[in-house]
Order: C-alpha cells, then sequence, then structure tokens
C-alpha cells in the first residue's frame, strides 16, 4: 500500500520540495487530530454507498482536491462514482485502471499538464473496492496529503468489506430461517384455523417461537405454540428441533399432558437445548371438547360470539427442558360460536408491565365485528399493536365448524 502513517507521528516529517502548497491541516499534533477526526467520519454506517460519500467528503477537505471512487470492476468499462469537487480535473478513468493494475499502493498521474493526480487502491483483507482518485490544478501532492489519503482510503476500504461481509452472513442466516419456518399441519376439516408469525427486528425472519397444527385420530386436532427462549438462528434451530420432537410424539395419539412430558424428556437429556414454554391444546369437535396442557406458557384466550374474551385456566407445568415434569390436563367446552386464542407471550406482554396487567389488556378487546378465524388475528395484532411487539409473536386462532351448515356426504 502506500507510505506509512508514521510520518504524521513527528512534526519534523518533511515534505517534498514539490510541493508548493502547506497541507490545509497545519503541522505538527494538529496534522494527527485533524486526520483521526476526519477518520472518525468515514464509515459510520454498514452502507456502503454512505461508506463511499464519506470517503470523498472527508478526503477532498484534507487534500484540497476533486476526489472521486472509481469503480474499476469492469475493466474497460470504468467509471467514477461518489465525485467530490470538480470532475473536470479528474484523469481519465480507463487511464486510471490501467495504471493502478497490478499495484499494491498509490500511483500518482499527471492530466492536462498541470493536473497532478493521486490514485490509492481501496483494498482491504485481500480484496479490492475501487480507487479512490484525488486531482487537482497546480502542485503535486506531498507525502503527507499521500499519506492521509491512504489513511482514509483503509479506513473505508476495512468497513466496505465488513458490510459486505455482514451482508454475505446475514443472506446466508435467513436462508437458513426461511428453511427452518417449516409451514405447520394441516388441521381436520371439521376444524378452521388461522395462524400469523411476527418475528421481532428488520433482518430476523423466525426466532424462537411457533405454532402447530397435528391431525389426530376421530376427527382430533392437535393445536400447540411453543416459544423458544432467545432469538434468531439458534433459537430457530432449537424450536425446529422441539416441533420435529413433537410431530413425532402426537403421531401416537397420547393425550396433551403426556405429550409435553416426552417433550421435556427428550430435550432435557440435550444439554444444548434451550428452555421453552409451550401450549397444548387437543380439539375433539365430536364431543365439543378442548384438552389443554401448559408447560410454562400463558393460557389460551376464549373469544364468544359476542366478541367478548375470557381466559381459560390450565394447571401451569415447568418450561420443557427443565426434566422437572409434572404436567396436567384440563378440559373445557368448546361450541361453534366461540374460537379459541393460543399465542405467545409478545403478543401481550409489555417491557415493566406485570403479565396480569398485560393479559387483562386482551381480554378487554372486542372482537364482536371479527366474522372468522383471520379477522380475528387481524384485530388481535392490531388492538395490541403487535407490529411493534419488543419480541417475536406467534398466534393461533381455531374455530369449530357449524356441522349444521355442513353439506351431508353421500355415503
Amino acid at each position: 500500500m502506500a507510505r506509512s502513517f508514521e510520518s504524521f507521528r513527528s512534526p519534523a516529517a518533511a515534505e517534498p520540495a514539490d510541493s508548493a502548497a502547506p497541507p490545509p491541516w497545519g503541522a505538527g499534533g494538529s496534522r494527527l487530530s485533524a486526520l483521526r477526526s476526519a477518520a472518525s467520519r468515514v464509515g459510520t454506517t454498514l452502507d456502503e454507498d454512505t461508506t463511499w460519500t464519506e470517503l470523498t467528503r472527508e478526503t477532498a477537505a484534507q487534500v484540497a482536491a476533486a476526489t472521486a471512487v472509481l469503480d474499476d470492476r469492469g475493466g474497460s468499462g470504468a467509471e467514477y462514482r461518489f465525485t467530490r469537487g470538480n470532475p473536470a480535473v479528474l484523469p481519465d478513468a480507463r487511464r486510471v485502471a490501467e495504471a493502478v493494475r497490478g499495484t499494491g499502493g498509490a500511483v500518482r498521474l499527471t492530466s492536462g499538464g498541470t493536473r497532478p493526480a493521486l490514485c490509492v487502491p481501496l483494498t482491504a483483507g485481500g480484496h479490492r473496492y475501487g480507487v479512490l482518485v484525488c486531482a487537482r490544478e497546480g502542485a503535486p501532492f506531498g507525502h503527507g496529503e499521500e499519506d492521509a489519503a491512504a489513511f482514509l482510503a483503509e479506513r473505508a476500504a476495512a468497513t466496505v468489506r465488513h458490510a459486505r461481509e455482514h451482508d454475505a452472513v446475514a443472506g446466508i442466516v435467513g436462508k437458513l430461517q426461511r428453511a427452518l419456518l417449516a409451514e405447520p399441519g394441516r388441521p381436520h376439516p371439521n376444524l378452521d384455523v388461522a395462524i400469523r408469525y411476527l418475528p421481532v427486528g428488520q433482518r430476523a425472519v423466525v426466532g424462537g417461537d411457533w405454532c402447530e397444527t397435528v391431525r389426530l385420530h376421530f376427527g382430533r386436532t392437535l393445536l400447540v405454540v411453543g416459544d423458544v427462549m432467545g432469538h434468531g438462528l439458534d433459537a430457530a434451530v432449537d424450536m425446529t428441533a422441539y416441533r420435529s420432537a413433537l410431530r413425532y410424539i402426537a403421531s401416537a395419539d397420547l393425550p396433551p399432558h403426556r405429550v409435553l412430558r416426552q417433550l421435556d424428556d427428550i430435550a432435557s437429556a440435550e444439554p444444548d437445548r434451550r428452555p421453552a414454554t409451550c401450549l397444548i391444546a387437543r380439539v375433539d369437535p365430536v364431543r365439543g371438547m378442548v384438552t389443554l396442557a401448559s408447560a410454562g406458557h400463558l393460557p389460551p384466550a376464549v373469544i364468544d360470539g359476542e366478541g367478548r374474551v375470557s381466559l381459560l385456566p390450565v394447571p401451569v407445568g415447568p418450561p420443557l427442558g427443565t426434566g422437572l415434569g409434572g404436567y396436567e390436563p384440563a378440559n373445557h367446552r368448546l361450541d361453534p360460536s366461540q374460537a379459541l386464542l393460543l399465542f405467545t407471550d409478545g403478543l401481550v406482554e409489555r417491557r415493566g408491565e406485570d403479565i396480569d396487567r398485560s393479559l387483562d389488556r386482551l381480554a378487554r378487546v372486542d372482537f364482536a365485528s371479527a366474522t372468522g378465524v383471520q379477522d380475528l388475528l387481524d384485530t388481535a395484532l392490531a388492538r395490541l399493536d403487535a407490529r411493534h411487539a419488543e419480541d417475536d409473536v406467534a398466534v393461533l386462532a381455531a374455530r369449530l365448524q357449524n356441522r349444521a351448515a355442513q353439506p351431508t356426504e353421500s355415503g
């Protein structure tokens, strides 16, 4: 790369005899202070365009010249971007691309007789991202100016390298998360079900919250909602492990509390598995009954035909993964005029608020205008401002089909 920045550490560092004008940032310690201040204003975000804009702005101020970033990835199609100052003094872009090809340090050019140019490759970690080009009318660039430009270029290139690596990792994480976000199973047609999932944050696709439906014998359906501790990819991986185990255990058609017991046994045998809360509801439309079991999870809500909300009491056992067991079932009547709402704590909880008050907020929501399970979820998410929740949100609404309204099947 260009000369070492050590020349800035000594006030006695000499400028070349051909430097007709002194650097704009003074002498001695003030040079270093000014350059450090300029460097602090380069790479303030992980946005690549912003970084290049900051680089040309700060370099132009340091060397009193027009500056630009040369994008030479296209070879003969090299072009200037993010130009600061008079672009007319910049040398031909293709000439610069040819001059710096195969070099690792700064290259000096002249353009139009009295237009010196300084070309600094933008490299970091063995990768090149373009060329910083500085040009002006008059005096050639001094060694101090070359060092200043090289220092700022190195900082900008390092930031861009970090930004691209960050984007690459985020892309991989996103693909993995989408692969983990398997669709829930299909419930029996005698049950209307709707599910929504809202991950917290802007980049996440899926975290540790999940919903599942599993068909059982005799027209029954298992409804499940769970919440793995934490967020992001690690929580999503454990979420998938819980879901896979749940599907396997549910195939044996065990009652909900025994399903939880087996899930807890499996999770507690894996020391790296994150704990999770879980609520299971086995809905039996023929009997008009729902059987519930909870592993440290919030209770479900029932919405009646008038849109009023009540919470169903459920004995709460320890979270999954503790190995403590102790899960108990609870039975409740359910008819087609009622809807069942299962949810994770992100739907209702607010930082610094007592959970009873959070649940009371849900109980005060009026669902009278909701005509179907999708409308129920729209109302819940809107009234509880789930789009701005502080945690992931998973919510499931289910309602029995009105059997009287179903066409009679011919045998």
